[in-house]
């Protein structure tokens, strides 16, 4: 049986994405968990959070989750989903923290002077709502999915790849902004799948049946 992780650290809409994942792939076995073991147990592992990055990091540590949660980056299907993402980098702006260190790069804060939208209005930190993902680089996620679907995005950071081959898809809030990262069995999103209708169900069902 295929069975997925939805890692448990206190921060997070775990359960929406547990129901969006048993939606898709009705004969897996979902379970939301902080134990470790369970997490190095799964097929697959999905990091969800919300909320801000010092907050998700000494939870992550207090549950005893981080190494298992690296191990998972590096040896099956990982899909990881807002602070999901964030926390694969080496440092946030937001508190000044570490992240994981699993990918190059860094988390930054929308910069003021660039919220200007095309008919010169500001733009809102947190970007929240629906906005278009445009697709960098093929990729078996987003199988069947539109180039230029729109995403559910609620999120005042965003991630600076170090690395342009990460890139999966770039979102515009202001500025281009990368909102999916890709390395060999990682696949990360800024936005929301579990709320973002048929696109994010596509999106989970392909993670489901992946095979990197």
């Amino acid at each position: 049986m295929n069975t997925v992780a939805i890692v448990d650290y206190g921060m997070g809409n775990l359960r929406s994405v547990a129901k969006a994942i048993e939606h898709v792939a009705p004969q897996a076995r979902v379970r939301v968990t902080s134990d470790p073991a369970a997490v190095a147990a799964a097929d697959r592992v999905v990091v969800p959070g919300q909320g801000a990055m010092p907050d998700c990091m000494r939870e992550l540590d207090a549950r005893g989750l981080r190494p298992a949660v690296i191990a998972a980056t590096q040896s099956k299907p990982f899909l990881g989903i807002c602070i999901g993402l964030q926390m694969l980098f080496a440092s946030s702006e937001e508190g000044d923290v570490a992240g994981l260190g699993v990918l190059p790069g860094r988390v930054r804060r929308f910069p003021h002077e660039l919220m200007v939208g095309p008919d010169g209005g500001r733009l809102k930190v947190p970007h929240m709502g629906w906005n278009e993902v445009n697709r960098a680089e093929p990729h078996a996620l987003w199988e069947g999915i539109p180039d230029g679907s729109r995403f559910y995005f609620v999120h005042s950071y965003y991630v600076e790849a170090g690395e342009p081959s990460l890139v999966a898809a770039f979102t515009v809030h202001g500025l281009p902004f990368t909102c999916a990262v890709a390395q060999d069995n990682i696949f990360a999103v800024q936005f929301h799948p579990e709320k973002s209708a048929q696109s994010g169900l596509a999106l989970l069902g392909n993670f489901m049946r992946w095979k990197p």
